[in-house]
């Protein structure tokens, strides 16, 4: 069976931390996805309309919410991020295919650990939110790593939903952060060992390969933790 294709409106587009957009479209009527799922948006190249590639993002929203929610780092030159920067704008019409994909940690059924540095954390936002609003009784710990202070978004979010549900906990760890930072410091890799029963738990990773390949490593190598309970998806 094909995977459906959609045609969709951008009904808002923000900065919300040092080179990343939120960007939210129209959901589609018929359009039903699991957390942790993505979508391909048709990038045309700025200049060429005509010159259409993919590019994959996961949902940050939850089925629930009324819009879908993506989360976009800019990289210079890039595609899509020209794109986003230049073209578009609220009103804006979007073709994507999807949903696409089996990131579906929150769906185990042992308590999580979830692991993310950057936009990395978008597919997780969808996941945590989506089962505790359930009524989930699992542990959910939440490890979000990034270079400064202004690389940090979701934050209010995260630390109210961990303030309301005694089942989740919020980590943020900056690897460059200012000298008035008083939160941990260091690589995301260092704090996973310190949730509790972090061995019977459920692993997903999702960031920068580089971390998301070393935490796997871990996880496997040193900690002993079975592969089946360990889930990965890269971003750059």
């Amino acid at each position: 069976m094909s995977t459906p294709r959609f045609t969709v409106t951008c009904t808002g587009k923000k900065v919300i931390a040092r080179k990343v957009y939120e960007v939210t479209l129209s959901k589609p009527e018929g359009f039903t996805f699991r957390p942790g799922q993505f979508v391909l948006f048709s990038v045309p190249l700025v200049g060429n309309p005509t010159d259409i590639q993919p590019r994959a993002y996961s949902i940050a929203s939850t089925p629930e919410e009324p819009d879908l929610k993506f989360v976009i780092k800019l990289k210079p030159g890039g595609r899509a991020s020209t794109w986003v920067e230049q073209s578009l704008r609220e009103g804006s019409t979007v073709e994507l295919l999807g949903p696409l994909g089996s990131f579906l940690a929150n769906e185990s059924v042992r308590d999580c650990i979830f692991v993310a540095t950057g936009v990395g954390v978008a597919p997780f936002r969808s996941q945590i939110l989506t089962t505790l609003t359930q009524g989930d009784a699992r542990r959910f710990d939440l490890i979000f790593g990034a270079f400064t202070e202004e690389d940090l978004f979701w934050s209010q979010e995260f630390t109210s939903l961990a303030k309301t549900h005694r089942n989740f906990t919020y980590t943020v760890v900056l690897s460059q952060p200012s000298p008035q930072w008083t939160g941990y410091r260091g690589w995301v890799q260092a704090f996973i060992d310190r949730v509790e029963n972090f061995r019977e738990r459920s692993v997903a990773i999702c960031g920068n390969p580089d971390m998301v390949n070393d935490v796997k490593r871990l996880c496997l190598e040193e900690w002993g933790i079975p592969s089946e309970q360990v889930k990965t998806e890269g971003y750059g």
